[in-house]
């Protein structure tokens, strides 16, 4: 049996609306519009942009924590299975050069360092015996040797690293565009627009600092979180092991040593932000109609052509990544000696470096493997953002109908027509 208050604000939804007409015809609720009824249209599309920016209905960061945290689930069940195959093939490569003590392992939320030990949840290289041609035949093989479970192997840890790294970055981001939105308007802006610039007028470098801000928030935040939890799985550590080792970390290299990870990441990850934000935001202004919600599938093409162009110019700096990861786990994460010096190289002569001997072919190196993870990765975790949200945001205003029928019961509610 349904509340009855939600029965009052359905019943109230239903009563036409006779205010607006004193006689209304019969056929008029079914028509649409007369072309020439533009100032009607216009009104309607000025209130909608009024609903979708009312605080009343705007969602709470509580609730952006479980748009985030939903987002970041369905997109690590669905990478997680791509990214456990092409892991599999890499180590098997691998196993034709030198031996590897790790390995990164990414599934387009996050990169994780592996170890290449047989207690390793992920499987490496060392490990594996059948011979893999390609992407089906790994496919194929590994859910008959294995069982289908295999493909999701990695999820667990990449559930664990990925929700509180994606709640802070997506998070962040709203609350960091919120803020620089709110000193553009009030110190930026024509004079024309002051406090009250649509999103259409507002510059791209304002997706583009929320971003960046966002992202270096979220590698700080989860850095020495990964740091523990790569050592915890490379060799099964009880907590006071851990407690060790974070202390001879911090004993060798001083407390900004649990921070030794960080600036390979900011390197990719931070100039990726900055570009795939102001792609992604540029597409809303384009495409969609005046500031109307995205629907799904739009924010699931904006994601997948904005996380392309982002995956395509940072390439050379995830090559670059890639390297210094590996390299950090070797001689810091795996071993029960932590190296104190790491190489100088800069990352300017890491690039000359790539370009000398391999041109400019070899600073893109992967870029299609790196896309088919990165692009669906974006795609999924930006549409699926968006729906939670609009979905909050219907919520908070059935919440408001419901309380204003609570204290009068012939108050006027606000209709849900207006806002889709």
């Amino acid at each position: 049996m349904p509340k009855k208050e939600d029965a009052d604000v359905i019943n109230k939804l239903l009563q036409p609306d006779t205010s607006a007409q004193s006689e209304p015809s019969a056929s008029s609720s079914s028509k649409p519009k007369a072309v020439g009824d533009i100032g009607g249209g216009e009104r309607e599309k000025a209130r909608s942009k009024k609903l979708l920016k009312d605080p009343r209905f705007q969602i709470r960061p509580l609730q952006q924590v479980a748009s985030a945290c939903t987002g970041a689930m369905i997109t690590a069940c669905f990478m997680t299975p791509l990214d456990v195959i092409k892991t599999r093939m890499q180590s098997q490569q691998s196993q034709q050069s030198r031996p590897s003590k790790c390995f990164l392992y990414c599934n387009g939320l996050m990169d994780h360092l592996f170890s290449c030990g047989t207690t390793s949840t992920a499987p490496c290289g060392s490990t594996l015996k059948p011979h893999f041609r390609g992407t089906l035949d790994a496919l194929f093989k590994i859910s008959r040797r294995e069982g289908l479970a295999a493909l999701w192997s990695g999820l667990g840890p990449t559930l664990v690293s990925a929700l509180p790294s994606t709640v802070v970055y997506f998070v962040a981001y709203e609350q960091f565009k919120a803020k620089y939105i709110d000193i553009y308007q009030r110190h930026f802006a024509p004079p024309q627009l002051k406090g009250t610039t649509p999103e259409q007028k507002l510059p791209l470098v304002v997706p583009m600092l929320s971003g960046v801000t966002a992202r270096i928030c979220a590698v700080t935040f989860v850095s020495p979180i990964e740091l523990v939890r790569t050592k915890m799985q490379s060799q099964r550590l009880s907590y006071a092991q851990v407690l060790q080792f974070v202390r001879n970390i911090i004993a060798i290299q001083g407390v900004a040593g649990l921070w030794r990870g960080l600036p390979p990441t900011i390197l990719r990850d931070v100039p990726f932000s900055g570009i795939y934000w102001p792609a992604y935001e540029y597409l809303k202004i384009c495409f969609s109609e005046c500031d109307e919600e995205p629907s799904f599938g739009f924010s699931f093409v904006a994601g997948v052509l904005a996380g392309s162009v982002a995956a395509l110019v940072t390439c050379p700096f995830d090559v670059i990544k890639t390297h210094e990861q590996i390299e950090f786990g070797e001689r810091v994460i795996f071993t029960d000696s932590p190296s104190k010096e790491l190489s100088k190289q800069s990352t300017y002569s890491r690039l000359a470096g790539i370009y000398r001997l391999f041109g400019l072919r070899g600073l893109f190196a992967g870029y299609v493997p790196r896309l088919c993870k990165v692009a669906p990765a974006c795609a999924i975790m930006i549409s699926t953002f968006e729906y939670s949200k609009q979905y909050f945001f219907h919520y908070n205003v059935h919440q408001h109908n419901k309380q204003l029928l609570k204290h009068n019961p012939n108050a006027k509610l606000v209709k849900e027509d207006d806002i889709e």
